[in-house]
């Protein structure tokens, strides 16, 4: 149960939950994300040092400067308008790009673990503050938000979308809701 507490520097609780809450459906989902506000920001802190953002604030390197940014993962890696790369951003941020399309059928699951690890070997290091973008912040970025909490953190899928929509209003697409649906299930074993 966490403390209720919705401040974004609030530290990390060590949440792990006796008894795994059920998977909810694709549907129950969607009823979730759809409510709550909807943010218009170009970026939001959903964790201590993470960053849900918009490709906007990705591509304004003055910006990642502001907000201290030293580790970008890019969820729409190649695609027009997301072309980051560790030139763009130079020796000062690490960059790791997931080819992602915002499609129902593409699989983003296989990016969930390798991407969950990538952040939290990054959020462990000194001073680091991790963004993940893709093109409007609320699918494929969230996505692997998402699927972080559940990895690192023992969040269930609910807790994880409860976690981050007390900061930013997210909406994976139907085919990521399901595949992190089936990451939720592969986690409770």
């Amino acid at each position: 149960v966490h403390s209720g507490q919705s401040h974004p520097k609030a530290a990390p609780d060590g949440h792990s939950p006796a008894v795994r809450p059920f998977t909810p459906s694709v549907k129950e989902l969607e009823k979730v994300l759809y409510g709550g506000r909807r943010s218009g920001n170009h970026v939001d802190e959903v964790w201590p040092n993470l960053f849900i953002g918009d490709m906007s604030v990705a591509n304004d390197r003055y910006s990642l400067w502001k907000l201290r940014i030293t580790h970008v993962v890019n969820a729409a890696h190649g695609k027009i308008h997301c072309q980051g790369s560790h030139d763009f951003y130079g020796p000062t941020v690490d960059y790791y790009g997931i080819p992602a399309d915002d499609s129902p059928s593409f699989n983003l699951f296989h990016y969930f673990s390798p991407s969950a690890e990538y952040i939290q070997k990054a959020l462990d290091s000194n001073e680091a503050r991790v963004l993940v973008h893709c093109a409007v912040g609320v699918s494929r970025s969230a996505s692997i938000v998402l699927a972080y909490l559940m990895i690192q953190h023992h969040y269930s899928l609910m807790e994880a979308i409860s976690k981050v929509k007390e900061n930013r209003w997210i909406f994976p697409n139907r085919g990521f809701l399901r595949q992190l649906c089936a990451l939720d299930k592969q986690l409770q074993k």
